[in-house]
């Protein structure tokens, strides 16, 4: 059963802008099935809330209760749910534990202003509960409530503390039975029958895990709140991540945190435990987008995702060392190569011929040519890019952002150019009906179409840079163990294709 255990009405907190009735309103279009009025310091008499329901258009199962919110002289607020008075201002908790044994107490909102509560606070004898999420908590003071309650195993909730109507309901409780009255609302908290209600994705990998938290349900607008956290098991690939954060939170300030062109909004580093979080993005990947999409969509995610990627190369950062792309370079493509040589892979000859006519090429034009490298994304692929919308019914609130940037150095702007198109080949082949549909000149002309100061070498560019995005997915198809596959065979071709094209544009 989903309830709604901390919302104010107007009618009894001066500090809320919403009235009851829009409040219930808005919770029930929310999915829940009941509210629990918590007004400070006022408690609704039963036959308060009877006449009231009549004034309301929700079904019969909707649960309409009332607790109280009480500011404690030493615990803070307190959500107060089976005391028969109201309680005033400034009682201790022990009293209000000695005076209402059976009522049920929740601290609200522990993490609120930078607060940082232990092991005390949530296991207090005296308390019956802690709410973890709470809209009066920021995003990253909600994820330390969840990993506390993960580690404590307290009994939590959630709540929205509602003050207006247009998040009402955004931070549900689930509770494990029905419950009919104040009565048996507090003897399931009391037993611990119950939790916030959100989604938890666990995602584990070699040396990180990645969770992926949605709180609350859809509503009509379908907006919740997503956390990605990312935990890391070793010092190698967390400094990597670091790296990738540091890039991340500067091409976000410098205007990719807002708008039609984004990054994940970043929340919280945790170097002591190895630990990033940053907000989940509401959207699919492109290429889930170009499967479901008609064909006038599909072609304008592909032009939108080419938008993105001119828009970052214009501002001509360079956040990391410039040097840093071919330093990096050759151990990247002997990667690449070793993958054929550790099996005796038939082609690894042709592998290793195109890994040399690469470097080679890279070290000619830009050894001696570092500004015309810019930061890059390093891994710009159709997975790698998420086509969202703020409001679901609102299609001017579309965006497109761009996840993981691990591989970010300074690089040739045609590095990702050319990476995105093999890759775009590469991903959409079990689906001709699309590469046909949009051939690669949709993103190419739509690229070249925002992007300014082009090189003028920048096509020929493009071709050497898929033919390197091809020989690195052939070194993955190897790692997945489909080096006999007729895929390897013709990405291989293709990048011989691209280098053949490559010495033909000189």
């Amino acid at each position: 059963m989903l309830l709604e255990m901390h919302c104010h009405t107007s009618e009894h907190s001066a500090c809320s802008h919403v009235n009851a009735a829009s409040l219930v309103k808005q919770i029930f279009k929310k999915g829940l099935e009941g509210v629990i009025f918590t007004d400070h310091h006022f408690l609704w008499l039963k036959d308060e809330l009877k006449a009231f329901r009549k004034t309301v258009e929700v079904p019969d199962y909707f649960l309409i209760l009332a607790g109280q919110e009480v500011s404690t002289a030493d615990a803070g607020d307190v959500l107060v749910y089976g005391a028969a008075e109201i309680i005033p201002k400034g009682t201790l908790l022990a009293d209000i534990r000695a005076k209402y044994p059976h009522a049920a107490l929740v601290l609200a909102h522990p993490y609120r202003k930078g607060k940082k509560p232990g092991k005390e606070t949530f296991l207090n004898p005296l308390l019956d509960g802690v709410e973890i999420f709470s809209s009066n908590h920021s995003v990253a003071e909600n994820t330390r409530g969840l990993r506390d309650w993960h580690h404590y195993r307290f009994t939590a909730i959630a709540g929205t503390d509602t003050h207006a109507a247009n998040y009402a309901g955004s931070y549900p409780t689930l509770f494990d039975h029905p419950v009919e009255t104040i009565e048996e609302l507090v003897e399931e908290i009391k037993k611990g029958r119950c939790r916030p209600f959100f989604k938890e994705i666990p995602k584990a990998g070699a040396t990180v895990r990645v969770d992926e938290i949605t709180i609350g349900t859809k509503g009509e607008d379908e907006t919740r709140e997503r956390i990605v956290i990312r935990r890391f098991q070793d010092v190698k690939t967390w400094q990597s991540a670091e790296r990738a954060f540091y890039i991340t939170e500067e091409i976000a300030r410098h205007g990719f945190d807002r708008g039609r062109y984004r990054v994940p909004r970043l929340i919280e580093q945790d170097k002591e435990n190895m630990v990033l979080i940053e907000e989940g993005l509401r959207g699919n990947s492109l290429v889930e987008k170009l499967i479901r999409s008609d064909i006038k969509d599909a072609r304008f995610f592909v032009q939108l995702s080419a938008q993105w990627l001119a828009s970052l190369h214009n501002l001509r950062l360079q956040i990391t060392p410039p040097d840093e792309f071919l330093e990096r370079e050759p151990k990247r493509l002997a990667r690449y190569v070793g993958h054929f040589e550790d099996i005796n892979h038939p082609h690894k000859r042709r592998a290793r011929e195109i890994m040399e006519t690469v470097q080679k090429a890279e070290i000619a034009l830009f050894k001696d040519h570092p500004e015309q490298l810019v930061q890059g994304h390093g891994d710009f692929h159709p997975k790698n890019i998420y086509i969202g919308q703020d409001k679901a019914h609102k299609r001017e609130t579309l965006y497109v952002a761009a996840i993981d940037f691990n591989s970010s150095d300074c690089l040739p702007p045609a590095f990702d150019v050319g990476t995105f198109l093999a890759q775009f080949r590469n991903q959409l082949f079990p689906y001709p009906e699309i590469l046909q549909a949009i051939p690669e000149e949709v993103f190419l002309d739509a690229y070249l179409a925002a992007a300014k100061d082009k090189n003028g070498d920048f096509l020929r560019q493009v071709e050497l840079f898929q033919a390197r995005a091809d020989l690195s997915i052939a070194s993955f198809l190897i790692k997945l163990g489909l080096g006999e596959s007729e895929n390897l065979w013709r990405v291989l071709v293709e990048a011989e294709k691209a280098l053949t094209q490559f010495e033909f544009m000189k």
